[in-house]
């Protein structure tokens, strides 16, 4: 189906000039964190936007005064991951590296988790100096198993890449241009702007050739998903049962720190 915000209701869907797609994640008063309902809507958005032929660009980008600072842990809505939203988060990735279309994200403030892997998986990404990327899997005790152990490794090398996702740590700014996280470091108050500009660009440009200049990257990167993200997936699942992420649970309601290793 086309691209047409009366299929969504966690982001919002702006058709601009000369065919490119604004799309806004759209829970400010959460940062934008990812719920059921925004995840089933990121499964399905780039493939209406392969679908709408009026479509030539993407843009992804969050409301208010972040990108998106990861899964919803502020109810019980991710208390277990079940096998459906798992196949379902296998969709998102899937679907985003399936866009012939060019995939612009628009970062500011906070990129985690699921956020970052969004982004990241975008084929340019433009972020603010103040930008902050993490996958915090483990700080929930769980295994990082949306994508980041796909992208990070890709694009910052394997080792680095083994450290910030056993230890969610922070990166930003200068940081994440440098080791190559992003394409396009600017001005906290010029990113969408940044975007735009390189989403006109691109929409300008011949659409048969950047689709095939894209897309034999695009396999590369789903090669390695292929056999990386259903054990990544897989391992996220079982964490989900463990008493580390119960614990964290805990900690992040009780707004503790967690203490692992609990029986």
């Amino acid at each position: 189906m086309p691209l047409s915000q009366e299929n969504y209701e966690k982001l919002l869907i702006e058709k601009r000039d000369e065919g490119i797609a604004l799309v806004t994640l759209n829970r400010p008063e959460r940062l934008n964190a990812v719920d059921k309902q925004m995840h089933n809507e990121l499964a399905r958005v780039t493939r209406d936007a392969q679908a709408d032929r009026s479509v030539r660009v993407v843009v992804l980008t969050g409301a208010g005064r972040a990108f998106c600072s990861g899964g919803d842990f502020s109810s019980d809505e991710w208390a277990d991951v079940d096998p459906y939203h798992l196949e379902e988060g296998r969709q998102i990735v899937d679907n985003l590296l399936e866009l012939t279309k060019p995939i612009i994200s628009a970062v500011h403030g906070y990129a985690f988790g699921i956020g970052a892997t969004l982004s990241l998986l975008c084929d340019v990404v433009v972020a603010g100096r103040s930008a902050v990327y993490a996958d915090p899997h483990v700080k929930m005790g769980l295994g990082a198993g949306d994508g980041g152990a796909v992208i990070w490794p890709l694009l910052m090398g394997v080792n680095r890449a083994k450290w910030y996702l056993m230890t969610g740590e922070r990166l930003t700014g200068q940081e994440l241009h440098e080791l190559g996280l992003v394409s396009f470091l600017v001005e906290d108050d010029k990113v969408l702007d940044e975007a735009l500009d390189r989403a006109l660009t691109l929409a300008r440009g011949a659409q048969q050739a950047i689709a095939a200049s894209k897309m034999p990257v695009n396999r590369y990167i789903r090669f390695v998903s292929n056999l990386v993200l259903p054990l990544s997936m897989a391992m996220e699942g079982a964490t989900s049962w463990s008493a580390d992420h119960h614990e964290a649970q805990a900690a992040f309601a009780e707004k503790r720190e967690p203490v692992f290793g609990k029986e």
